[in-house]
C-alpha cells in the first residue's frame, strides 16, 4: 500500500476517534481507562505527545534525539515520571483545549504524506519504514481509542482499516517472543480474518498445524491487548497459536500483559 494511502486511513482513523470524545462531558473526560493511572484525557494526552514528536522526528531528526534524550533521562524515576514528562503538561489544559491541542499536532503530522515509501524515520528503538511508522500510528489511535470507547460507551464502527493492524498483529509474532527474552517460534500460524466489509483476510500457508480464525476486529483486540483471548470468539487451533495469542505484543516498548480474561 503506498504511504499516502496509510496517511488518509491514519487521518480517518483519528478522526473517528475524535467523533467519540468531542462531545464529552468533563467528567467523562476524568474518568478512569483501563490503562494505570489514565484518564480519557491521558489517553488524548499520550496520543498528543507522541504525534507531536512524529512529526518532529519527520521533520527534524536531530531534534527528535533530543526528545529522545529528554526521556530517557526522566525514565528513571519509572511510570509515573515518563507520564509527567509525556502528559505533564496536556494535563493542565481543559479537555476543549487538549482536544485542540491534538487536532494540532495531527494537522502537523500529516506532513508525513511527503515521505517516500522507502524513507526510514527515526524512533524510539531502531529507524523504522515510513510506511511502517504511519501504520504504528494508525495502531496507537485506534488501540488507544478502544480504552476510551470501553469507558465512556462510546462506539466506533468498524472498518477495513482494521488491516493495517491485523498486518502489524501478524509480523510482530516473533517481535512478541523476543521482547520476552524467549525464543522465537520457527513454525508458522495460519491467520484467517474476517473483515469488517466481509473479505476474509489471511496470512501464511494453509497447511499449518496451528490456526486463528475469526473477527479482524477481535484480533487486533487481543494483539494491541485490548481484550483477552478468552474473552472473543476467535477459534484457535493449535499450542503455538494459543501460547502466542496469550502473549501477543503488537506494539514496542518493554513487554507487557493484557487483561486478564473476563477483565474488561
Amino acid at each position: 500500500m503506498d504511504i499516502t494511502d496509510i496517511a488518509s486511513d491514519l487521518r480517518d482513523e483519528q478522526d473517528a476517534l475524535d467523533e467519540v470524545v468531542a462531545n464529552l462531558d468533563e467528567h467523562s473526560w476524568g474518568l478512569s481507562t483501563p490503562s494505570p493511572r489514565w484518564s480519557v484525557a491521558d489517553q488524548i494526552a499520550h496520543l498528543t505527545y507522541f504525534d507531536y514528536t512524529a512529526a518532529v522526528a519527520i521533520a527534524d531528526p536531530d531534534h527528535f534525539k533530543e526528545l529522545v534524550t529528554d526521556l530517557i533521562s526522566n525514565a528513571g524515576g519509572g511510570d509515573e515520571s515518563v507520564d509527567d514528562f509525556t502528559l505533564g503538561e496536556y494535563r493542565k489544559l481543559s479537555s476543549s483545549d487538549l482536544l485542540e491541542e491534538w487536532r494540532s499536532q495531527r494537522r502537523n503530522l500529516a506532513a508525513a504524506e511527503s515521505l517516500d515509501n522507502e524513507t526510514r524515520v527515526e524512533w524510539y528503538g531502531p529507524s523504522m519504514g515510513a510506511r511502517s511508522f504511519l501504520t504504528a500510528r494508525l495502531m496507537e489511535v485506534w488501540a488507544h481509542g478502544q480504552n476510551i470507547v470501553d469507558t465512556v460507551g462510546g462506539h466506533r464502527t468498524p472498518t477495513d482499516r482494521l488491516r493495517h493492524i491485523a498486518q502489524l498483529g501478524v509480523i510482530t509474532r516473533k517481535w512478541t517472543y523476543l521482547n520476552r527474552n524467549l525464543d522465537a517460534p520457527m513454525d508458522e500460524v495460519l491467520v484467517s480474518l474476517t473483515a469488517p466489509s466481509g473479505e476474509l483476510w489471511s496470512w501464511g500457508p494453509e497447511d499449518c498445524d496451528s490456526s486463528v480464525e475469526g473477527s479482524a476486529e477481535d484480533f487486533c483486540l487481543v494483539v494491541t491487548q485490548r481484550r483477552h483471548l478468552d474473552d472473543t470468539a476467535l477459534i484457535v487451533r493449535g499450542d503455538s497459536a494459543e501460547d502466542w495469542l496469550l502473549k501477543a505484543q503488537a506494539f514496542a516498548g518493554p513487554p507487557t500483559d493484557g487483561p486478564n480474561a473476563g477483565g474488561h
